[in-house]
Parts: C-alpha cells; sequence; structure tokens
C-alpha cells in the first residue's frame, strides 16, 4: 500500500503570528506536514522559522501559482503583514488558479484607550502633510520604503527606527537613526522617546503585541499619535490568531493532522 503524501503547508511569513504558527505546526507533527515559510528577503538577517523556509518573491500571481502546483502545497495561510498589500492580493489571485484553500491570519487592530492621543490617517503621504501641525520632534516608525514623503518636512526633526541599517542616506534633513527589533519594551520605548524629546509618534496601524509597546509609552508621555490606518486586506476566510489558523489547517488537510 502506498504511503500518502504529507500535507504541505506554505506560509507567507515575515512576522511573528507567522513565526509562532510554523511552531504550532511543527511541534504538532512534523513527521505527518511539511510547513514551509516564505520570506520576502527585505531583511538581512531574517529570524529562523521551524520547519523549511525560502526567501525571495514568486515573480507575481502567476509565479507563485506555480511554486504552488510544483511544490505540492495543500494550504496557503497568508500571515504577511497587514500593511504587505501586494502579497496578499498575489495569493489570492495564485491560490485560485491552482486550486489551493487560502486563509488570511489577521492580527488583532489596536483599539484607543484612555488617555490615547490618535489622529487616524488614510495614507503615508496625509500623515507627511500632516506631521508639522502636530509636532517638530518626530518618532517615525513606518518602514524604510516610506520615508521619501516625509523629507518635504523640513523644519521635522526625526528619530528613525529600522530593522537594517540602510545602504543609503535616509532622505531627511534632521534625522538620527535607530537599529531596533521587535519585541519592545515599554519602559525602554518610554526612555527612548524622553531622551529624544519626541513630541509626536508617526507609525502604521500594524496591531499585534510586538510593536504596541511604543504606543503605552506615548500614552504615558501625552504624546500624540499619527497613526496610519491599515489598508483592507481581500476578502475571504480569516481568523486573528494563531490557535484560529491551526483550526483551519487542521480542518482542510483531515486525518493526518489528528
Amino acid at each position: 500500500m502506498s504511503v500518502p503524501e504529507a500535507p504541505h503547508i506554505l506560509i507567507l511569513g515575515g512576522t511573528g503570528e507567522a513565526a509562532a504558527l510554523a511552531g504550532a505546526v511543527v511541534a504538532r507533527g512534523s513527521d505527518r506536514v511539511k510547513v514551509t515559510t516564505s520570506l520576502a528577503g527585505r531583511t538581512a538577517a531574517p529570524a529562523a522559522v521551524p520547519g523549511e523556509s525560502r526567501v525571495g518573491g514568486f515573480g507575481g500571481p502567476d509565479g507563485m501559482a506555480r511554486y504552488l502546483k510544483e511544490a505540492g502545497v495543500s494550504v496557503v495561510v497568508d500571515a504577511t503583514h497587514p500593511f504587505a498589500t501586494q502579497v496578499s492580493r498575489h495569493a489570492v489571485t495564485a491560490c485560485s488558479a491552482a486550486g489551493v484553500p487560502r486563509l488570511r491570519l489577521d492580527r488583532p487592530a489596536w483599539t484607543p484607550g484612555d488617555g490615547d492621543r490618535w489622529h487616524m490617517m488614510p495614507s503615508i503621504s496625509d500623515a507627511a502633510q500632516a506631521l508639522p501641525d502636530y509636532g517638530r520632534r518626530a518618532f517615525l516608525t513606518v518602514g524604510r520604503t516610506e520615508l521619501a514623503p516625509f523629507a518635504a518636512c523640513r523644519d521635522v526633526w526625526f528619530l528613525v527606527r529600522m530593522v537594517d541599517r540602510p545602504e543609503t542616506p535616509l532622505p531627511l534633513a534632521n534625522s538620527v537613526l535607530e537599529i531596533g527589533r521587535g519585541p519592545f519594551d515599554v519602559a525602554a520605548e518610554r526612555d527612548l522617546m524622553s531622551r529624544h524629546e519626541i513630541d509626536i509618534l508617526v507609525c502604521k496601524a500594524s496591531g499585534g503585541d510586538m510593536t504596541r509597546a511604543k504606543l503605552d509609552a506615548a500614552r504615558a508621555l501625552q504624546c500624540p499619535v499619527l497613526m496610519i490606518a491599515r489598508p483592507r486586506s481581500p476578502d475571504g476566510p480569516r481568523v486573528h490568531s494563531v490557535a484560529g489558523a491551526m483550526d483551519w489547517i487542521g480542518n482542510r488537510i483531515g486525518a493526518l493532522w489528528t
């Protein structure tokens, strides 16, 4: 009797949730399933993830669909960053073309609490345009590819945080670079913002726990926040926890999972 091929789970990763899901899958049954985490390769030294990993793009939705078929992928869990909208759209198209079930693991959104002074912005460019009306010393945590719109803020000083040191100078007239990878500690974030006399925090509405500390620090310091609204992710099945993703996977790969 032939042995059925092990189900192949592809996680579109690069987030803490993706790594946690890969770990949960491996712990549940690494001898019965194969798990691969796909990383975009935007960081120089990505953190190791349980199971197998691949680094780099697929070559658009057609390339992703081809990979799904050639690699024998059984299910796809899109656990990318909430602002990584392109890869999420590609996943919808590719999974439809390849006939592979897809799930979106959407980390819980942040919600303001008592004492928070959040100002929601529809886009990066809107935040950059509004920034001079809110502060002159900004803690900017929007990622290295989103800095250009802030170059016009000539009278604003920036503390810019990135995971990796950029190969080219920042496109900002007055700035200091802080290298760091979450999760971050509230006390450390408060100290960092106090030392640099930050009077405005600019960030994306990413959600989750990895970078929440800066918001708690801003509340403690009574510092306003320009919050770039999270884009809408594609329609389809979604969960908001690793446990929910595990249940969804189990419902699709059947007896080999139990």
